[in-house]
């Protein structure tokens, strides 16, 4: 939260310097590119499974991928739902990586939550979550996002048989 204080104070000093001519929001993790969602079951036993999917959306355009990853310190079965928004993404390939983040869940029956996480690619996931399940757990959560299959030929550039003659 500090964090964000500080970027809202530093926009607003600067706006007296500097007009701004921005088109997007941007916030202390950059700038808003994506939304995404997707779900997400965890197994544990001290150390845990996390499996799940989910769709980005991204310059219109619905990319579906998986979420695989594990945990420490944690016992219970959950299962999440979650929304949130992608940051910084400007090719669709950098989404793919792995995300780290620090958790904490109590659920037992329903509950509430959020996260955020960051890749290599400089990509941030803010999102926000409901579970449902018996899980606790404060943790270090690493999960692997990979586009599937059809979103990746989706996402690639069409080769040059397919470029219509006029448009070369």
């Amino acid at each position: 939260m500090r964090l964000v204080s500080l970027a809202a104070v530093a926009a607003v000093s600067l706006s007296g310097i500097v007009p701004f001519t921005c088109a997007h929001a941007v916030d202390a993790l950059g700038e808003h590119t994506a939304t995404v969602a997707f779900t997400l079951s965890a197994a544990d036993l001290g150390a845990g499974m996390s499996w799940g999917k989910g769709v980005l959306t991204f310059e219109g355009h619905d990319y579906p991928f998986r979420i695989r990853g594990g945990s420490g310190a944690a016992i219970g079965f959950s299962k999440t739902r979650a929304t949130g928004t992608v940051y910084n993404l400007y090719r669709i390939q950098d989404i793919e990586g792995t995300y780290w983040s620090v958790q904490g869940e109590a659920t037992v029956g329903a509950g509430k939550g959020g996260a955020v996480m960051e890749n290599n690619n400089g990509i941030y996931i803010k999102f926000t979550s409901r579970s449902s399940g018996a899980r606790l757990a404060f943790s270090v959560e690493r999960l692997t996002i990979s586009l599937t299959p059809d979103a990746k030929t989706a996402s690639a550039p069409p080769s040059p048989a397919t470029i219509p003659a006029s448009h070369e």
